[in-house]
């Protein structure tokens, strides 16, 4: 499969100015590695703010797992409610606590960190309201394993660089960058991607002057060939 244009390039150029591949990331990762799955999934049609907000006073009503499985479903919605689709998300977590305790005995997915990557992803993308992205998460943040999470911000930058079609959807974006980028990257990459979609590369107004990336960015040339056809039309 062809590799991204300027990868190696652009990924190093992203990192000089963001740093995160070099850059331990303790707050990311989980002791348990079922609370990043649940705070994933609590993260689904919402921001990071009412996310937390849901998870601690989750965890702080119920601080075991298995008090979780064992709540009545309408105090779970009301604890999460903050993050959206309340009863959604709860009766999901129910489900997933469920399958956990019929798969491992307990509600747990640390022995995952024993299994191949992709029978893990495979797993995890069985469970109830878990998609790709969520799976890729949990498995490079909670479980060490190689995953390249593709939320807006990194399909957008890909889609822009060139690196995919503009109607490829996320998860075949998240599938061509897995076979092509290389797996040691995969981590800090994504972070660094995020940052930039957030500071520099925004949705509505990207900052292509201020960009780190532009001189191999498709969209940057596009947008600089639009203008000149402008100047020449008014010429």
């Amino acid at each position: 499969m062809k590799k991204p244009h300027h990868a190696k390039e652009i990924l190093d150029a992203f990192e000089r100015h963001w740093g995160n591949e070099g850059r331990p990331s303790p707050e990311l990762k989980h002791e348990d590695p079922l609370d990043g799955l649940i705070l994933t999934l609590l993260s689904q049609n919402t921001n990071d703010k009412n996310r937390d907000k849901a998870f601690e006073k989750l965890k702080s009503y119920y601080p075991k797992w298995d008090m979780v499985a064992e709540a009545p479903l309408e105090k779970v919605v009301d604890l999460i409610r903050v993050a959206g689709l309340g009863e959604i998300k709860a009766t999901r977590m129910k489900q997933i606590l469920a399958v956990l305790k019929d798969k491992f005995g307990r509600h747990s997915i640390s022995d995952l960190q024993n299994w191949k990557a992709d029978e893990a992803r495979d797993f995890l993308i069985s469970l109830p309201g878990v998609g790709v992205k969520t799976a890729a998460c949990v498995l490079v943040f909670d479980l060490d394993m190689p995953a390249f999470p593709v939320d807006t911000h990194v399909a957008r930058i890909s889609r822009r660089l060139g690196w995919a079609p503009e109607k490829m959807a996320p998860d075949k974006i998240q599938e061509y960058l897995e076979s092509t980028l290389p797996p040691e990257r995969f981590r800090g990459a994504h972070l660094n991607i995020i940052e930039h979609g957030r500071g520099i590369c925004s949705a509505r107004k990207p900052d292509c002057k201020n960009c780190y990336a532009e001189r191999w960015c498709q969209f940057s040339k596009s947008q600089f060939s639009k203008s000149l056809s402008m100047i020449r039309e008014n010429v």
